[in-house]
């Protein structure tokens, strides 16, 4: 299979190396807005370099999307419009409108279009989601889910970034949806930014909270900080009747019990996403693979990401109003756009 690769940055350089050495890929052509970048990466995975036009030109069999946030929307259309199967990291636009153009360049080539949300592959959240499935919490009534960050991001990268919530709890509303098979019904969300002055600058939050209520009854918690010192924390708990799991809780998991006799915090806590998920980045990427062959469904949709996105936008109108939002509201908001 030969594969156009498109972003040469730093998740960039990770999926290329991946793509690189699966076995079902025999070319990989990597394209970037900075072609010397291109032909460095390309260099050091063994593969081809070209312009963007020039990987679209390689006529590939499918493409991978790793650019910049602000390119992925039309990186999209033009993959759907070229009869191309795609793999985009999160998120097809960081608005609802680009999302929503994009989404009906996909629909009506009728290709195929995976979005990256690695947490549908990692071993914790699939043993969690089969537990669920199966029933073996009983009936579900909380669900509290972390992602902290160790440090800030670079402050050019926060007006690009959608902010926080749209940013990195989007993972958690997605996680929970596919944990659990139910909808958010309303949320409540607020914010505080204590930190650095670039966040205010930027209109955006270094901490929130949201309180999500689902179809079922389900409450859910989801909370998430730029400045978590100790290390990268990623975590949900899911309680039920019967039963609790925990994910994210191993070793590595960067927090310390305050209990005379409890344990310590560890040697060497997950430093970032890269280490925390490598094993899941990798398995998504080599079931894109299967799924354009047509071995397996596609694992990850672009509803799937609108859908998570639908929530972060209900959690970000409600924390610039301060006030609960349904998700009827937001839905509307999408009929106005379509």
């Amino acid at each position: 299979m030969r594969i156009g690769f498109l972003g040469a940055g730093r998740i960039g350089a990770f999926h290329a190396a991946t793509l690189a050495a699966l076995d079902g890929v025999g070319d990989l052509v990597i394209g970037d807005a900075d072609e010397a970048r291109a032909r460095a990466l390309a260099e050091v995975v063994g593969a081809r370099a070209a312009s963007v036009d020039g990987v679209f030109a390689a006529r590939p069999d499918a493409v991978v999307i790793a650019t910049a946030t602000a390119s992925h929307a039309a990186l999209v259309t033009r993959a759907a419009r070229a009869g191309l199967p795609a793999y985009c990291e999160k998120p097809v636009a960081t608005d609802l409108a680009g999302t929503i153009a994009a989404l009906r360049a996909v629909e009506a080539a009728g290709t195929l279009l995976q979005m990256g949300f690695q947490r549908r592959f990692d071993a914790g959240y699939l043993a969690a989601r089969a537990a669920v499935r199966a029933g073996a919490l009983g009936r579900l009534h909380t669900i509290r889910a972390v992602t902290s960050d160790p440090a800030p991001p670079p402050p050019a990268f926060l007006p690009l970034s959608g902010g926080l919530i749209r940013d990195c709890l989007v993972h958690d509303f997605d996680a929970v949806r596919w944990l659990t098979g139910r909808e958010v019904r309303e949320v409540y969300a607020t914010g505080s930014a204590g930190g650095a002055d670039f966040f205010r600058a930027a209109g955006d939050v270094d901490t929130a909270a949201a309180l999500l209520t689902l179809d079922d009854g389900t409450l859910v918690t989801a909370t998430a900080t730029r400045y978590n010192g100790a290390g990268y924390d990623v975590r949900t708990e899911l309680a039920g009747e019967r039963a609790q799991l925990v994910v994210g809780l191993d070793a590595r998991t960067p927090f310390a019990s305050a209990e005379p006799a409890g344990p310590g915090g560890p040697a060497r806590p997950w430093a970032g996403f890269w280490d925390r998920f490598e094993a899941a980045y990798r398995a998504e990427l080599a079931t894109f693979v299967r799924a354009v062959r047509g071995e397996v469904a596609n694992p990850c949709s672009g509803e799937e990401a609108l859908n998570a996105l639908l929530v972060a936008e209900a959690c970000e109108l409600s924390r610039v109003e301060h006030r609960p939002v349904r998700l009827t509201e937001i839905n509307e908001r999408v009929r106005d756009v379509s």
